[in-house]
């Protein structure tokens, strides 16, 4: 089962003993910092994590599925995520 949005902020509430709100706006802050460092071109770290950075897909030629006409998929950017190895190893006990 996937956390959800305000599991996520109850754990973190609790983790550090502040009001959900505070909690809450934290989380929306980290969003919002992520979200322009990526489109400014920066990576971001986050420790114990990972790190996000963008890449750039290439244009390519697909298919589509029904009728099974190649078609032209469009260059564009994408966001990689990099598994920290701390978090790797901790998945991996």
């Amino acid at each position: 089962m996937a956390l959800t949005k305000d599991q996520l902020i109850a754990d973190i509430a609790e983790a550090i003993d502040a009001p959900k709100n505070t909690a809450r706006n934290a989380l929306e802050q980290l969003g919002q910092i992520v979200a322009d460092q990526l489109e400014n071109g920066s990576e971001i770290t986050l420790p114990g994590i990972g790190k996000l950075k963008i890449t750039e897909r290439p244009a390519r030629t697909g298919r589509n599925p029904s009728t099974g006409a190649a078609i032209e998929i469009a260059a564009k950017k994408v966001v990689k995520f990099v598994p920290a190895k701390v978090l790797t190893d901790a998945v991996n006990k």
